[in-house]
């Protein structure tokens, strides 16, 4: 095995033993990148001088036996997320220039105990799209298969995990951008519960919703990255400030016992790959086996979460990217009247997914129309967490497909806005009831394509959800 194939549990036993250096584990994912990201297109930036000297500094960290379990292994991060002294974009134009004087939070505690960061991941432009086909960098390509989309928003995290560039990656699910990619690429992929992660330094899409969390190889190593970057945050009111578990500590519990709740509602959602179907009945019917009771289970306010989504979200969009404006920081367009560099500004520097959900979320918020739109949709979002309040009320985890389909090709929904949008089904009403759900690999279609199963468990509940996950990848 290749040192850039290794999980983060593999690797830090390795760099504790002394079988390698950390310089070698960088530079081993390092030439990956220098191999296939022209093919697939996962990075916008990499930081080959700044990897290795941060891998250096780790070796001596390590040579003194201080750091953690991520010391020393290369991780990249989502473009979205800023970085002290790294180029952050969002993948967008209007801030090709923009070098951020600070790391986000969960970037600082995972760089202070001696992270190497790699580089910056391509996305949608700031988490707009469920294709990674928005990114004003091109579109990011799936590993499995150079023809079809590694999913989105976060898709040049996930397609970089599971082509082996780097270890894990750190990037951002607003409705489903972490575990929807990380279904189509074939990795894991972890919504911490809203809160549960500190925001700060996160480029805001839709605040309410906003979460951050890790893609990795295995769930073992979802928890070690977890164990890091979780806690509270003087610098995000919205961060909580439960006690964080030992979520290693807690993977190893059985799971025979646990009562998991299988939703008549995603089941029968229009448009289901059969395959994918079949995949995740393989995986209930594993859970079974382990000792688990199957329930059936209803959400009926299910059916409603893209809509209340995909209002609510560009209504916050629309607030946030105000800010983005060419004057303050960013690509100013080289215009002589106010109004027009405004204009202008964003104009070239955003894309057309992008110029769409502002005007949706404006409309939405305009005097004539938030009674009728936006705050309907509020009152119907807390419908829809108080159908998982009761769901959780008779089982532990809830399990679904994550995705209705395997990858699709490039440029197939291109054209077609409400398909992509739908495409979140699986995955947006836990985004909505900001509650913690992970993707694992469930298996491949005949064609080779990966699909991925989804547990959803009660808020601020990650240990639970991480158990059942371990087990199910386990049985793989």
């Amino acid at each position: 095995m290749n040192l850039n194939e290794l999980t983060i549990t593999q690797a830090s036993a390795g760099l504790k033993s002394r079988k390698f250096s950390s310089v070698e584990l960088t530079q081993a994912c390092l030439n990956r990148i220098a191999e296939r990201n022209e093919k697939i297109n996962a990075f916008i930036t990499v930081c080959d001088e700044l990897a290795l000297g941060e891998a250096k500094k780790a070796d001596e960290m390590i040579a003194r036996g201080v750091g953690g379990p991520l010391t020393g292994i290369p991780f990249a991060v989502k473009d979205a997320i800023c970085t002290a002294g790294v180029r952050s974009t969002g993948a967008a134009k209007i801030l090709d220039n923009y070098i951020a004087p600070y790391d986000a939070t969960v970037i600082r505690k995972i760089r202070e105990q001696g992270g190497v960061l790699i580089g910056k991941n391509n996305c949608d432009t700031f988490g707009h799209g469920s294709s990674n086909e928005n990114s004003m960098y091109g579109p990011v390509k799936n590993p499995h298969d150079l023809t079809k989309v590694a999913g989105g928003s976060s898709g040049g995290s996930a397609a970089a995990v599971a082509d082996n560039m780097c270890i894990y990656a750190i990037a951002e699910d607003t409705g489903g951008s972490i575990r929807y990619p990380a279904s189509l690429c074939g990795v894991v992929g972890l919504r911490p519960s809203f809160g549960r992660n500190s925001r700060y330094g996160i480029m805001p899409m839709a605040s309410s919703f906003d979460t951050v969390g890790p893609i990795t190889k295995s769930v073992a190593d979802t928890a070690l990255v977890m164990q890091t970057m979780a806690g509270s945050d003087p610098k995000d009111a919205t961060s909580v400030t439960a006690p964080v578990p030992e979520y290693s500590q807690e993977l190893t519990k059985p799971i025979a016992g646990l009562r998991v709740g299988v939703p008549q509602e995603y089941f029968a959602a229009s448009g289901m790959d059969k395959e994918v179907a079949d995949l995740t009945k393989a995986k209930i019917s594993a859970l079974e086996k382990l000792g688990c009771k199957i329930v059936e289970v209803s959400l009926p306010y299910t059916k409603y979460a893209i809509a209340v989504y995909y209002i609510l979200v560009p209504s916050e969009d629309s607030s946030n990217l105000a800010r983005l404006d060419g004057i303050r920081y960013g690509v100013r367009a080289s215009e002589k009247d106010l109004y027009d560099i405004y204009c202008q500004s964003r104009a070239a520097g955003f894309p057309e997914e992008v110029k769409r959900r502002i005007l949706i979320g404006t409309y939405a918020l305009s005097a004539g129309y938030y009674d009728a739109y936006y705050k309907k949709a509020a009152k119907v979002r807390t419908l829809i967490i108080k159908d998982f309040t009761e769901a959780f009320k008779e089982v532990d985890v809830l399990i679904t497909p994550t995705s209705p389909f395997p990858a699709f090709g490039l440029g197939e929904k291109a054209n077609d806005p409400l398909a992509l949008y739908l495409a979140d089904v699986m995955v947006g009403p836990a985004a909505v009831a900001g509650i913690p759900a992970i993707s694992v690999p469930a298996g491949k279609t005949k064609s080779g394509l990966p699909v991925g199963v989804q547990i959803i468990g009660s808020r601020l509940n990650e240990s639970v959800v991480l158990r059942v996950g371990h087990a199910l990848s386990l049985r793989a």
